[in-house]
């Protein structure tokens, strides 16, 4: 194993990374965004459950590489004009919102419906009861699957190497197609990829447990 040929291509590198890391951050937050809108609307609206049930299938039904090549070759056909980077943000987006969608599903669903009946009974308001009492039971259920398939969305970003985004994959491809090396510059992408998803599961772990010691210290406190 020589790493010394990558040295002169360790700025493509960090550039490469750098661009992962902003477009998994910002496709995540917008997904999570999206995926939880949706949700509420299928809740608030049924005449617009349908449409969402159909986005929803859509987008977990069908390949995220064909959705990026919709997006990016086929957009412009429709005068959807995105540059690459655009393109993989906007896929990556529409992609994981349809799963953190499900997600979302199940967690609200997974709220006893006795504690939402009672509050009903009390005169509380439907948007206090979502915001006092499902959302917060909701997110501490949803976490761990919300992080899992945020770790699926930043591995998938790989795909983003066939628009031209200068991403880490693609990146990686272009060093080894100018200096013939293969087992380090895939060495090195592979560790890179494994130090993002490592660093944002100690991140969901360490939210999982701030919100765990939040719910008991509030369950004390009623008590």
């Amino acid at each position: 194993m020589n790493f010394s040929v990558l040295e002169a291509y360790q700025g493509a590198i960090l550039g490469g990374l750098g661009t992962t890391i902003y477009i998994c951050a910002l496709s995540i937050a917008l997904g999570l965004v999206l995926g939880l809108a949706i949700e509420l609307v299928r809740q608030e609206l049924p005449w617009m459950r349908m449409p969402c049930r159909i986005y929803v299938e859509f987008f977990r039904g069908s390949p995220i590489l064909i959705q990026i090549f919709l997006i990016y070759y086929a957009g412009p056909h429709f005068g959807l004009l995105l540059s690459p980077v655009t393109a993989g943000v906007v896929g990556l987006s529409l992609y994981g919102a349809a799963y953190y969608a499900e997600i979302f599903r199940s967690g609200f669903e997974a709220v006893p419906k006795g504690q939402i009946e009672a509050a009903e009974c009390l005169g509380i308001s439907p948007s206090r009861v979502l915001w006092r009492i499902k959302l917060p039971q909701m997110t501490a259920l949803v976490l761990p699957p919300l992080v899992n398939q945020s770790i699926i969305l930043i591995k998938d970003s790989a795909v983003l190497s066939v628009i031209t985004v200068p991403e880490l994959t693609k990146q990686t491809s272009k060093i080894i197609n100018e200096t013939f090396t293969i087992a380090e510059p895939l060495l090195v992408l592979a560790l890179l990829y494994w130090a993002l998803v490592e660093g944002l599961s100690r991140l969901g772990r360490f939210l999982e447990t701030r919100m765990n010691r939040h719910i008991t210290s509030s369950a004390g406190r009623t008590s």
